[in-house]
Parts: C-alpha cells; sequence; structure tokens
C-alpha cells in the first residue's frame, strides 16, 4: 500500500501532504527529532526517534518500501531512498530521481565548500507560493503515477 514519509523536522509543506493524502486516503508517516502537533486522523502519525544527527533519516530508510513516496530537502537522505526504490519530493516540488541525484548532490557539494570559503552566505530562499504550488502538482502527478503503474486489485 503506497505509504507518504515526511523528514518531519523542518518540512515547510506538511499541510500539503496532509491534504493529498486526504483526498487519495493514504498512511502518512512523518518521522522526527521532537514531538510536533499532527492532525487527529488515522492515517498520519508521528513517529519521534532519537537525537542522532541521521536519526529520522535512518529510520525512512529502514522503513520506506519500493514506490513510497519521500518528502524531504536533504539530498543524501533522497539518495539513500532513491536506492530503496521510492519516489522522492523535494519541498520546492523538484523531483529527485536517479537520473539527477548525481547532478543534485554535486551542486550541493560545491554550494557547500562556496559557503566555507566565505563566497556565499545565507540559506535557501523562503518558500514562496509558486514553490508550493509545483509541490502540490508534482505530489499529485507522482501519486497518480504509482497507482496507474500497480493498479488497486491488480495481480
Amino acid at each position: 500500500m503506497l505509504h507518504i514519509f515526511i523528514d518531519a523536522d523542518a518540512c515547510p509543506v506538511k499541510q500539503e501532504v496532509y491534504r493529498v493524502a486526504d483526498r487519495y486516503r493514504l498512511a502518512v508517516t512523518l518521522v522526527a527529532n521532537s514531538r510536533m502537533r499532527i492532525p487527529d486522523a488515522g492515517r498520519v502519525v508521528l513517529e519521534v526517534v532519537g537525537g542522532g544527527c541521521d536519526a529520522a533519516d535512518d529510520w525512512i530508510v529502514a522503513h520506506v518500501q519500493p514506490d513510497d513516496i519521500v518528502i524531504t530537502a536533504d539530498i543524501p537522505l533522497a539518495g539513500r531512498c532513491l536506492n530503496q526504490g521510492a519516489r522522492v519530493i523535494g519541498t520546492t516540488g523538484k523531483r529527485f530521481t536517479e537520473n539527477n541525484i548525481g547532478h543534485v548532490v554535486a551542486t550541493r557539494n560545491l554550494l557547500a565548500e562556496l559557503r566555507d570559503a566565505g563566497a556565499m552566505v545565507g540559506g535557501p530562499p523562503p518558500l514562496k507560493k509558486a514553490d508550493r504550488s509545483r509541490f502540490l502538482q508534482q505530489l499529485d502527478e507522482v501519486v497518480q503515477a504509482i497507482r496507474r503503474e500497480h493498479p488497486v486489485g491488480a495481480g
């Protein structure tokens, strides 16, 4: 059964995920290092993991199944989930795929080096309305694609 995992500690699109998950009646697991408010719905659960820096990432990788959906802005986690056969969407609506993850990792590393050298300051820009819209569209498209590939009752 299709499941959505959210790398939840700093995820700005949780409400959007809840809306799509509710529309398709999908289970959602938020994985975080601390407690947070979640909707009072039976299909949404919160998994609070230990405080280690990669504890949430490790938990998601250990539980994700092929064709589950992972929502994260964490590029190394995206790569690990792709290796498990999951579909991965960034919080701005960018899909991570086997075809683009190498380029995304290289860009991330280059930007980290530039920040370390002082050539760049600051982090990513705040999420815009267009980013939220792109995220919603991408999540909806991924859910529909998985459902077309694996119709309920087939097999």
